[in-house]
Parts: structure tokens; sequence; C-alpha cells
């Protein structure tokens, strides 16, 4: 996000009611050694389990609505777009809904929308593993689900990447990641430092910290539903506080011939219907 004099960016109004994954929240945390798997097998185990998913999402549909609020001033940028196929069977975005933006303090940037799409709903694959450094930090009940909790960091960024600065946490049944903590970078800050890139002052691009909660699909894969920031951006030009959610609903596999496997087994046929699309979950 950046100062409004020359760019500022931010996201999402803060519901009034949290979905039922984000209202329990985390139990204490024992860093104890996992029993029976080393770190590095859990993370080989949800990084492969990640890269089915990353596979099978990208044959779902789904509604995506952002909400960006600055409550010093109430200014709000909103817009909804459903995440569709044409008839040719590429992917597409159609925008549903998109009012005019009221945000006065700061505006959205390039990357703002980059992390939205594919920053913010994170996926770590067994390709992507590489580029971060992944430390286990112990167990902890999430909900009603017990996890493993790893911390994970960019190793090197490379100009024009986006990545992920934080915390995730892989379900110890499914080794699925169901949620995860933490914040885009790099930040464009006038003084630099670990996470960013240093640039003149006025023309910082900062990002809030957001947590990104998932909630399992067609009784397989565990995929985003809610993300949520409430965070205050320190620009050199003073202080601006973000809120905002982002709501993915209504996934649908869409029905083409496209194979969704889990563990190796090839998924039912989505249902036909008069748009292509497969059954709600």
């Amino acid at each position: 996000m950046r100062p409004v004099k020359t760019l500022l960016s931010v996201l999402f109004l803060l519901l009034l009611t949290l979905p039922a994954a984000a209202q329990k929240g985390e139990g204490p945390l024992d860093s104890s050694p996992p029993k029976g798997i080393t770190p590095d097998g859990i993370i080989q185990k949800f990084a492969a389990k990640e890269t089915e998913f990353k596979s099978a999402r990208d044959n779902y549909t789904y509604r995506q609505s952002i909400k960006i609020e600055t409550p010093e001033d109430g200014g709000r940028f909103e817009q909804t777009w459903d995440v569709l196929f044409d008839d040719q069977g590429r992917r597409v975005e159609n925008v549903v809904f998109a009012p005019q933006s009221s945000l006065q303090l700061v505006q959205m940037s390039r990357e703002d929308f980059e992390d939205i799409r594919n920053v913010l709903p994170f996926v770590l694959t067994s390709a992507e593993i590489p580029l971060y450094d992944i430390n286990y930090v112990g167990r902890q009940q999430e909900d009603e689900l017990s996890t493993y909790v790893f911390d994970v960091h960019p190793k090197q960024m490379q100009p024009g990447k986006r990545y992920f600065d934080g915390r995730l946490w892989v379900d110890d049944h499914d080794f699925q990641i169901v949620k995860t903590k933490g914040r885009t970078v790099p930040e464009f800050r006038a003084g630099g430092g670990r996470g960013t890139k240093k640039v003149k002052a006025g023309q910082e691009n900062l990002f809030p910290a957001f947590t990104t909660w998932r909630e399992q699909v067609d009784e397989h894969y565990w995929f985003p539903t809610y993300t949520r920031a409430d965070d205050t951006l320190h620009f050199s030009t003073g202080d601006v506080r973000i809120r905002e959610t982002i709501k993915y609903e209504n996934y649908k596999r869409f029905g083409s011939k496209v194979r969704i496997t889990y563990e190796g087994q090839e998924l039912p046929k989505a249902p036909q219907d008069k748009g292509g699309n497969g059954q709600s979950k």
C-alpha cells in the first residue's frame, strides 16, 4: 500500500460476523518435536498435497469479494468477481460488483491486486519449497483440528516476485494447510530494512498483516474461504489503519474432461448443469 500523494494501497472492511473457522482460535503451542515423523517428512507430505490442491483448485469456479476500509476517514474500496471458464474451457474473471472507490488516504497498487489473487490464498507446492526457509515450531490445536505449525520465510526475493512471510498450520491427519498468518513481501519503504526494498519518502508501498482460513470442499481439499486483516501501516508521511476482508465463496467443480485426483485416486466427476459447473460444496 502507498501514501495517497503518490500511491497507497490497502485491503478490506472487517465483517461483522467471522466464519466458524475463525471464531475458536488457537490453543497453547507445544514446541516438542513431532512423534513418528520428522519435520522434513511433514513438509514433504504437505507440499505434495499442496501440489495436488493447486491443480484441483484450478478446475473450480468460485466468487471472490474484497472490502477495504480506512476507519479514520470512512474510505472504502469494494470489488466482487466470479472466476469462471469460457466456452473453450479457458479461465476468466467476470467482475460483478465494483462501486466507485472512496479511499482517500491510500489507493490500491498493482502489488495489492497481485497479492489478493496469488499470495493471500497462499499455496506452498513441492516446486516452491526451495524458495523458502521452513522451520518447525510445534503442535497446536486450531479450532477442532490438531495441527503442526511452521514458520515460513523467503530465502531470497527476486525482482518483480511476491512472497509470503509468516506462519502456517498443517492438519496432522490430512497433511494439508488449514490456516496461514503473515504478510506479503517485499514492501517498499523509505528506510529499507528486512523484507523491504528502499524507495524515496512518499513512494512507499506497504501491506497489512493478514490471516487466511481454509475449509474443506468436496470432502477432500481445504480451500481458502476467508482472509482478514486489521493493521496500521507506518508510512514516512504518517500512520494509516487498514481493515480488510476477502471472501471466497460458491466453489463448484467445472464440468470438464479434466481429471482431478486426491491421493492418487481420481475424484468423482462433477455433475453437469446448465452453466457447465459442478455441484456446490
